[in-house]
């Protein structure tokens, strides 16, 4: 398959395609948090992927199409907002509770991974796109401030906000699934 692509055979790029757009629609949609800008991210990611076939076997196919991905859809983010990303000044940020993360690790290993997925796709703007960078990408601040041209004391700003959230959300989906 990988061959065929290289080579631009339309039976390889279809199955390759069919093997793997739906784990990227996800990837996507984590991003963007909308499901037709995630369609969109996908469309021009698979034309980026088979006008410009750069994997080398480095590492796995998927990881490859993950990172392809992943730039795809902060780029479509920073076009869609020419003026930069909604990113919420640290004034904006409501106090939240600090996060029990071993809490609230132990209540999310009951939930399904769409389920969580659309937990973090659901989270504001700035606060995602730094989510998935520090914890799905394994970005440290200063490669998201670098990035996301933004101060590192902002992402971790966003990180911490978008953690509380995110545990908020957790506690209130297992709330309401225990009264089911």
């Amino acid at each position: 398959m990988v061959e065929g692509c290289r080579k631009g055979d339309a039976d390889a790029r279809k199955q390759l395609y069919t093997q793997y757009a739906e784990q990227m629609l996800a990837v996507c949609y984590r991003y963007t948090g909308n499901l037709d800008d995630a369609h969109d991210v996908l469309h021009d990611g698979f034309i980026k992927i088979f006008t410009h076939f750069t994997f080398r076997g480095e590492s796995a196919l998927k990881s490859w199409m993950y990172k392809v991905m992943s730039a795809q859809a902060i780029d479509f983010m920073r076009r869609k907002h020419s003026n930069g990303l909604m990113l919420m000044d640290n004034e904006e940020l409501p106090d939240l509770p600090d996060v029990d993360e071993k809490a609230v690790m132990a209540e999310a290993r009951g939930i399904d991974e769409e389920t969580l997925m659309n937990m973090v796709a659901q989270l504001p703007e700035g606060c995602r796109m730094v989510f998935n960078l520090f914890v799905f990408e394994d970005k440290s601040h200063k490669e998201i401030a670098d990035m996301l041209h933004i101060k590192p004391d902002t992402s971790k700003s966003q990180f911490r906000y978008a953690k509380s959230l995110l545990a908020k959300k957790i506690k209130q989906y297992v709330e309401h699934e225990g009264e089911r």
